[in-house]
């Protein structure tokens, strides 16, 4: 049995914790909570539309307390279920890209004479090198690709594709923030709209990290709380 001194994870502990270190830099800590708030707010994309985006991001980061602000902000605006899924899909398909798309490393250094360039973008037309290695498994991860990105009514497909986009900036590859980019521009998404999906990406992966500090307060005071 999980003893409260040995959890390290609890809804209660961000109420409990979270504003423990901001006496030490107020400045800043309001600072970030208003790029939070302006992050998410309405603009080219709706303020419901950002919180499903925030939901995708913080499966990507995967942060237990960003899963569960968002996912509780996000049915007060009346996000379904369904629709939540399927972004979750996205990040997990994102996520699960950036790998496959890191085997276009893999087949540079299996070549004879391998390239100095890592990151080329005319690498990603040697995915396909992937089917003759291995049929099956290829076939399945494209198929899992066009049923994740596959229009429905809750969630569009353009919409996927954005939230691809956000995902791909948490994740940092650059061949999947150019492929899902240009999925994106070819959905019908504007600069517009993606600067404000690259924005809350950033919000959410910052926010990670920042949530995480009542792991640290939790981690510096145990001792001390321990003993009364």
């Amino acid at each position: 049995m999980t003893t409260p001194n040995d959890s390290l994870y609890a809804r209660s502990y961000y109420t409990k914790y979270a504003a423990k270190f901001v006496p030490f830099a107020p400045d800043t800590f309001k600072a970030f909570s208003e790029f939070n708030k302006l992050a998410l707010q309405d603009g080219s994309l709706s303020g419901k539309f950002k919180e499903l985006i925030a939901i995708a991001a913080g499966h990507a980061t995967g942060c237990p307390y960003c899963i569960d602000i968002h996912v509780t902000t996000g049915r007060k605006l009346q996000l379904r279920q369904e629709e939540i899924f399927e972004a979750i899909a996205v990040s997990a398909l994102v996520k699960g890209f950036s790998a496959f798309f890191h085997g276009l490393n893999t087949l540079n250094a299996l070549a004879e004479n391998p390239d100095d360039e890592l990151y080329r973008r005319s690498s990603l037309s040697r995915l396909d090198q992937f089917e003759e290695i291995n049929e099956p498994l290829y076939t399945a991860i494209q198929e899992f690709r066009r049923q994740v990105l596959t229009g429905s009514s809750l969630v569009t497909r353009k919409e996927k594709a954005v939230i691809a986009v956000a995902i791909a900036h948490i994740t940092g590859d650059a061949y999947s923030i150019e492929h899902f980019t240009g999925l994106a521009k070819e959905e019908g998404a504007t600069l517009a709209e993606l600067a404000e999906t690259i924005l809350v990406a950033a919000a959410l992966k910052a926010g990670s990290a920042l949530a995480h500090r009542v792991n640290a307060y939790h981690a510096y005071t145990r001792d001390e709380e321990a003993q009364g």
